[in-house]
């Protein structure tokens, strides 16, 4: 076992807050005790929250942290599809870890005063739902960079047909695990909220618009009643 690989392994175990006496993380880890008290020494040396010492035994005091970070809406949706990803896995605990993650991400969240005040918890919008709309990410951005129509079908009343949407495409928004589309709706003749993840399917047309007034994000930004992301 390299030396990386064992020290990884030492993290894991000393995760548990508990207290473990050296000889004993020296046989699981099948290195001799001398080893073991370098290694010990590698990680305190590079910061990691652990007391203990020769012959008393170690203990990690407190959580692995990250300093603050300021993440674009890109890096976050890079985030969001990683999380999306192990939360699909088989391993339990792989699972319980991205539960974990995105909660601390979405408390971290600055609180923005047009977004949902509920239902935006894992439950409700488990990672397998919102990563189906991750395909449509990358079209999106771009038909908003050039201005190009595109046409989405979404779902409709519950049983009904789905509805094809001719839209002016103008922001995306994130929601804490939920992408929403702002769009001017040809079709409807109105401001539309759409969930990514539940289009249907999207094509960007050769169509390009122009700003027109009452069709704009400013005037969507403008009307005193949001319509919500449905």
């Amino acid at each position: 076992m390299s030396r990386s690989d064992r020290l990884f392994d030492l993290i894991q175990i000393l995760r548990d807050g508990r207290l473990h006496r050296g000889q004993n993380l020296a046989r699981r880890l099948g290195v001799s005790l001398r080893t073991l008290y370098r290694d010990m020494e590698r990680l305190i040396a590079a910061g990691l929250p652990v007391e203990g010492e020769r012959g008393l035994g170690y203990v990690m005091t407190a959580p692995i942290t990250l300093p603050p970070l300021n993440l674009t809406l890109t890096e976050l949706e890079a985030l969001h599809l990683g999380l999306a990803t192990v939360a699909r896995a088989a391993d339990p605990e792989l699972k319980r870890a991205a539960r974990e993650l995105s909660e601390k991400i979405d408390a971290a969240l600055p609180e923005d005063r047009a977004a949902p005040t509920a239902g935006l918890g894992f439950a409700t919008y488990p990672f397998t739902e919102a990563a189906r709309g991750f395909v449509h990410m990358a079209p999106l951005r771009a038909a908003i960079r050039s201005r190009r129509k595109v046409r989405a079908a979404y779902p409709g009343s519950p049983g009904g047909a789905d509805t094809i949407h001719a839209l002016r495409p103008l922001q995306l928004e994130y929601w804490g695990r939920v992408w929403s589309l702002t769009a001017w709706s040809e079709t409807t003749s109105r401001f539309e909220v759409l969930r990514i993840d539940r289009i249907r399917t999207l094509d960007v047309t050769f169509d390009s618009f122009a700003e027109e007034p009452g069709r704009t994000l400013a005037d969507y930004l403008e009307e005193a009643d949001r319509p919500p992301a449905r």
